[in-house]
């Protein structure tokens, strides 16, 4: 079903979300083609990812938040941290890249709190625009833009003001926004990447 959707949206990836599955199921998700996942904890994917023989093949990406003192082990290990929403969290990753000998990561996703919820992680979007300036002073390779919008019926109006967000801050970044239960609707806002879990597993 979640393919026949994308077809109509060519330029659109999925990403699954492996969050509490096993190795198992990662190493049949990639014989059947798949190759980018998302977790959201820097330990859970060093215990899963690192021992999947196929790895290397694989593009991963952090999406859920990361503390300061997890950089230097989410850097060798993601291929993109999309949950960048933090003037400190950048420099903290600014000092890793000169330190560490060798970087996996090479793109960054900055995170929005587009509901302006307190339980959510994400820069808030009076401030995007400085932590955007910041990152690429610090020489971050900021790749686009993520949000998880409020758990509402009908999130479109969230999604479009990322939209906004992102043409006013770079028309050129990617959008990674959706999620099982609106992906549909995040599609229909330009979103280049929805990341899916359940509906996968089910």
């Amino acid at each position: 079903m979640i393919s026949e959707i994308l077809k109509s949206h060519i330029s659109a990836r999925l990403m699954i979300v492996t969050k509490n599955r096993s190795k198992q199921d990662i190493n049949e998700l990639i014989k059947n083609g798949f190759k980018l996942f998302g977790e959201n904890k820097v330990q859970e994917a060093q215990v899963k990812y690192q021992s999947i023989n196929s790895f290397e093949k694989c593009e991963l990406h952090l999406i859920g938040p990361l503390q300061s003192n997890k950089v230097k082990n989410a850097m060798k290990i993601f291929d993109v941290i999309q949950s960048i929403d933090r003037f400190s969290l950048v420099d903290e990753i600014a000092k890793q890249s000169k330190k560490l000998p060798t970087i996996k990561t090479k793109k960054f996703f900055i995170q929005v709190n587009i509901g302006d919820e307190d339980q959510k992680s994400g820069i808030h979007k009076k401030d995007l625009q400085d932590l955007y300036n910041y990152s690429l002073s610090k020489n971050l390779h900021i790749n686009g833009l993520m949000c998880i919008p409020p758990n509402i019926v009908d999130p479109s109006d969230y999604f479009k003001e990322m939209v906004k967000l992102r043409d006013n801050t770079n028309k050129n970044l990617k959008l990674s926004m959706g999620m099982s239960n609106d992906y549909e609707i995040a599609l229909n806002f330009q979103s280049d990447i929805i990341r899916v879990g359940s509906l996968i597993f089910e």
